[in-house]
């Protein structure tokens, strides 16, 4: 657990403050992360990479000469938003483009893609590569499904060697993805971890037991056995990477290869070091040749007592980027000249936002209607507010337990930027929009994304040209519904958000076609939507962070489900608010 701790929901941001003022040569401050001290050179790739917090080195150390060039962080254990990626990649983009490399979540998945769009549409060239090293989570024929731990540090290497090559963006990604490819991680645990103001680890592990096959995001391990000894630890680990040797090595390549032996938090340099004593001897026996191994922490999860065992085949090439040198807050190797870096007097620091005092004029009804909009998400914030423990409580089974916090911070954020557009008589479209904006800013993650594009689809579809009528607000949810689907991919049977949206949006459409006014008709769709997220118990989850505990699921329903049905009843109960007539 996080003994030193101010405000809980400002951790990630004080540490970041922390971590600059002690690096301060090295890096720099940039809205949503920190960038190279230095500007990129002109012609040079950008290498952007990021997470969520509470990975250290991982992201934020690993920015430097050999290594990325900026880094992205969001909020503890959640990706940061798809405005702070783009903020920071921007900040050191060049003519040459950007490659963004990071851990294969679908949270990190979705908001990398939507900055991503962004700079496409800018004019900047953008590729992304995304790690898929853990074995365990997901099987070799569905390997693009699997998550990025430890090995992400192999495939920023290569990246950042190329990069510094002088290497086009294609080539960069190219060989980023090779790397990804030939890369292979296996994590176990001895202890779960404690988010920062919990009181309460996300998973535990009995006592003389270890987990096999965790994440790095307090996700459980896929199986608990009796704690064997260190001899008996790296032969599971090793005879399990060696199982999954890669199938293109060509002649030599697959005589030499890359090692990382990382803690997760807990365990000590002595303990890895003699980990490693015996995984080296291990490799050695099976007729490799090891390359530059890393033994010490690189992607860690707070104070979880574990460890990974990585693997890199090498070729001519990728050995070159891995043993190449680099200079980073958390991570050198050989020597760098940082004589002729010049520190980028342009740079910016400090946080910037959007300009968002342009608003459209509104009407008298659209202000109200604005106002009714401001109030629907005060009455949301108050629900979450009352539920964040049973969402995280939820979620934990067999996800990371995050879930009502990040609902927590997402629309308090929201909340709060509706109000403000309200008092300043905004329409329902820009209120919408303002909240949107927010709650993905803040919340980051899977569920911020997605909250996020439903929002501010819905505003869209509102505009601020007059008070919306039961049919524009039921077509309103119908494109929140579609934003979700087409980004989030998921269909009604995935026990997902959308399990619960689907079933809202049909059953509103209906009964506002029925004849029912706006406040009965929501109230009739929100009472199905919550009928549907319970039944999530019964479903298997296909996509996110449970899929690969799936079977530990069975029986709890969805929180983002949940959480989405429960928004929409206290919804409901701001439209039944005051004057029933007046309302409808």
């Amino acid at each position: 657990m996080s003994y030193i701790v101010n405000d809980p929901d400002d951790f990630a941001a004080e540490s970041t403050l922390g971590f600059i003022a002690a690096h301060r040569g090295l890096v720099r401050r940039v809205n949503g992360g920190v960038a190279r001290a230095s500007a990129t050179p002109a012609g040079e790739v950008a290498v952007v990479i990021g997470g969520g917090s509470g990975h250290y080195p991982a992201f934020a150390g690993l920015v430097g000469p050999g290594l990325a060039h900026a880094a992205a962080m969001g909020n503890v254990f959640a990706s940061p938003s798809a405005q702070q990626i783009y903020s920071v990649a921007r900040s050191v983009a060049t003519e040459a483009g950007v490659l963004f490399s990071y851990g294969n979540y679908a949270g990190d998945a979705l908001n990398f893609d939507q900055a991503q769009e962004r700079l496409r549409a800018e004019g900047i060239p953008t590729a992304t590569v995304r790690v898929t090293d853990d074995i365990y989570s997901a099987s070799l024929a569905d390997r693009a499904k699997r998550r990025g731990i430890a090995g992400d540090l192999a495939v920023f290497r290569a990246a950042a060697w190329a990069s510094a090559q002088g290497m086009g963006l294609a080539e960069v990604e190219a060989l980023a993805a090779r790397a990804n490819e030939r890369t292979r991680s296996v994590g176990v645990a001895f202890s779960g971890c404690t988010l920062p103001g919990a009181t309460a680890p996300l998973f535990t592990v009995p006592d003389g037991m270890m987990a096999v096959g965790m994440g790095i995001h307090g996700e459980p391990g896929i199986d608990v056995v009796p704690l064997p000894s260190a001899g008996e630890i790296a032969d599971l680990l090793v005879t399990r990477l060696l199982e999954e040797r890669p199938d293109d090595l060509g002649d030599g390549a697959s005589a030499r290869v890359g090692v990382i032996v990382n803690g997760l938090g807990s365990v000590k340099s002595e303990e890895l070091f003699l980990l490693y004593h015996s995984v080296a001897g291990l490799i050695t026996q099976a007729g490799l040749e090891i390359v530059d191994p890393e033994v010490g922490e690189y992607a860690t999860s707070f104070e979880m007592a574990g460890v990974s065992l990585t693997l890199i085949w090498l070729d001519d090439v990728l050995e070159q980027a891995w043993s190449s040198p680099a200079y980073a807050p958390a991570y050198r190797k050989g020597v760098v000249d940082l004589a002729d870096r010049i520190a980028d007097e342009n740079a910016a620091e400090g946080e910037t936002a959007e300009d968002d005092a342009i608003q459209p004029a509104a009407t008298v009804d659209a202000q109200r209607a604005g106002k009714d909009v401001a109030r629907a998400l005060s009455a949301i914030r108050a629900m979450i507010d009352r539920e964040v423990d049973e969402l995280g409580r939820l979620d934990a089974i067999a996800g990371d337990g995050d879930h009502g916090i990040g609902m927590q911070r997402g629309v308090r954020a929201a909340d709060a930027a509706a109000q403000a557009a309200a008092d300043s008589d905004a329409g329902p479209g820009t209120v919408l929009a303002r909240a949107g904006d927010a709650w993905a800013d803040k919340a980051g993650g899977t569920s911020g994304a997605l909250w996020g594009l439903g929002l501010r689809a819905a505003a869209k579809v509102l505009g601020d040209a007059t008070a919306p009528d039961g049919r524009t607000a039921s077509e309103a949810v119908a494109a929140a519904r579609d934003a979700v689907q087409t980004s989030g991919k998921a269909q009604i049977g995935d026990k997902t958000m959308v399990d619960a949206l689907v079933p809202f949006a049909e059953t509103l459409a209906e009964r506002i076609a029925g004849g029912d006014d706006l406040a009965t008709a929501w109230e009739a769709a929100a009472a199905v939507s919550m009928k549907a997220a319970r039944a999530t118990a019964d479903l298997l989850p296909r996509m996110g962070r449970a899929r690969p505990h799936m079977e530990k699921s069975l029986g709890t329903p969805d929180p983002g489900a949940v959480s989405l049905a429960l928004a929409m009843a206290a919804g409901a109960s701001a439209w039944n608010d005051g004057t029933t007539e007046e309302k409808r």
